[in-house]
């Protein structure tokens, strides 16, 4: 179980790392257990977001692996009621982040998205702010601070969410951070966790 510890925390490292470091920074480990209703999926993933809502970046960057069924979607929910339980609506773009690997049940992924355009947001959650992308953008941010905003990835085995986890405000890491030590070390950490679980 310890070593299973250090690789997840070295997984949220090297999330936080691939996000950089000039605007504040979000990292969650996902599983299973931390979905609104707990499942057995040995599944497990990682995620970043940076969010600069003065330059209107949102950046993501995340790794999974070992999901039971195929990915079908991933999104940022907002605001739960209570920092780090509940669920809550999607927030970002529907049906799932652009690019987002689908169909598939290891992956990593990386983009970043401008949030002062309506399409970076679920129409559902910027109508929900007057459809004003700036008060979206203030709505996020509270929920990230808040630790009411959660990192979800859909699948074919669970359509409303097979791992999930909660954002949490993280240290800023030095520069310089690449998207290749995301690319290359956190697919090869979750693996080892996945292989190391008891089957």
């Amino acid at each position: 179980m310890k070593t299973r510890i250090h690789h997840l925390a070295a997984a949220a490292m090297l999330c936080a790392a691939a996000a950089g470091a000039s605007a504040a920074t979000y990292t969650t480990i996902l599983s299973g257990n931390k979905e609104v209703v707990p499942n057995t999926s040995q599944g497990i993933g990682a995620a970043a977001v940076k969010f600069d809502a003065a330059t209107h970046v949102l950046e993501i960057s995340s790794a999974f692996a070992g999901l039971l069924g195929d990915s079908t979607a991933a999104h940022i929910h907002c605001c739960t009621t209570a920092p780090g339980m509940g669920g809550a609506g999607v927030a970002t773009e529907v049906p799932s982040f652009a690019g987002f690997p689908l169909g598939v049940q290891t992956g990593a992924y990386h983009h970043s998205f401008d949030t002062s355009l309506a399409a970076s947001w679920n129409p559902s959650f910027l109508n929900g702010y007057g459809g004003s992308t700036s008060a979206a953008e203030a709505a996020l941010l509270a929920g990230l601070n808040a630790g009411s905003a959660y990192f979800n990835i859909h699948s074919t085995a669970y359509p409303d969410g097979e791992i999930r986890g909660f954002l949490a405000p993280t240290t800023p890491v030095p520069e310089p951070a690449s998207l290749a030590m995301l690319g290359l070390g956190l697919p090869a950490v979750l693996l080892a966790v996945r292989r190391r679980k008891p089957t």
